[in-house]
C-alpha cells in the first residue's frame, strides 16, 4: 500500500501545468525543462528497455526515440555500439542541451520537432513516456504515425502505463486491451504486450512492455495515416 501511495504522489509531480489553458505544446515541455519539474525522468534507462535493446545484435539498425527527454536510452545504445540513433523531442530548451552533450558523436542525430511531423523509416522505435504525455485523443494518430515510421520489418517496443490515474495527465494511464485495439486498428500487430516485473519501484506493477509491428493484414478502411499539426 505504501508503494503505491509513493508512486501515487510521484506521478501527480511527474508535470505541472502552469495555466489550465495551457496546450501540452513546445512552450509547455520547455517550461518543465526550465522549472525541472521533471519527475518523470527515471535518471538512467528504464530496465526493462535496457533488456529489450540487449536482444537487438545488428547494432547497425536505424533507431528512433520519440519525445526522448534526457535520452538515458540513446546513453545505453551507444554504450552497446549501436551506430544510427535518432532523437526528436518538441521542447527547444531541451534540444539545445541534447545538442551540445553529443555535438561531437556521429552516432546520433537529434532533431527539435513535432514528432507526428517527422518523416523517414525506421528499423526500431522506442517508446519510454512519450505515449503517457499526449493527449489521449492523439493515442490513434499516434499509432498511425508510427505505422508511417516503421520499416517493413521495424519494430516498435516499449512501455505503457497500464493503470489508470485519479488526477489529470500528464501523464495518461490506460489498460492493456485499449492499447491493443489502437495499435490492431493502425494496422500493427502487436507481438506481445504484457504486464513487466522490470520496472523501478515507483513504477512497479504499473507498467506493460510491449512490441508491435506492421501487420499482413489491410488496414481497416475507415482509417487513415494522417499528420498532426501540434501536440495539445
Amino acid at each position: 500500500m505504501e508503494e503505491l501511495e509513493l508512486a501515487e504522489n510521484q506521478m501527480q509531480q511527474c508535470c505541472v501545468k502552469v495555466d489550465d489553458s495551457l496546450k501540452l505544446d513546445a512552450h509547455y515541455w520547455s517550461i518543465q525543462y526550465d522549472n525541472k519539474t521533471t519527475a518523470w525522468d527515471l535518471g538512467m534507462a528504464s530496465p526493462a528497455l535496457v533488456h529489450f535493446v540487449n536482444s537487438i545484435e545488428d547494432k547497425s539498425l536505424k533507431i528512433l526515440i520519440p519525445g526522448c527527454g534526457n535520452a538515458h536510452e540513446a546513453d545505453y545504445l551507444l554504450s552497446k555500439g549501436f551506430e544510427n540513433i535518432t532523437l526528436i523531442d518538441i521542447a527547444p530548451t531541451l534540444v539545445a542541451q541534447l545538442k551540445l552533450k553529443y555535438a561531437e558523436n556521429n552516432n546520433i542525430n537529434i532533431v527539435l520537432g513535432d514528432f507526428f511531423e517527422l518523416e523517414g523509416s525506421f528499423d526500431v522505435i522506442i517508446e519510454q513516456t512519450f505515449f503517457c504525455a499526449i493527449s489521449p485523443l492523439l493515442r490513434s494518430v499516434y499509432a498511425q504515425k508510427m505505422y508511417a515510421l516503421l520499416s517493413e520489418s521495424g519494430v516498435l517496443a516499449g512501455l505503457l502505463f497500464n493503470r489508470t490515474f485519479e488526477f489529470d495527465g500528464p501523464p495518461f494511464g490506460g489498460n492493456i486491451q485499449e492499447y491493443q485495439s489502437i495499435f490492431e486498428n493502425a494496422g500493427l500487430e502487436v507481438i506481445e504486450m504484457a504486464p513487466t516485473n522490470m520496472s523501478v519501484l515507483p513504477r512497479l506493477h504499473s507498467e506493460a512492455f510491449f512490441k508491435v509491428k506492421k501487420s499482413n493484414k489491410p488496414i481497416p478502411e475507415n482509417t487513415t495515416v494522417t499528420n498532426a499539426c501540434s501536440i495539445k
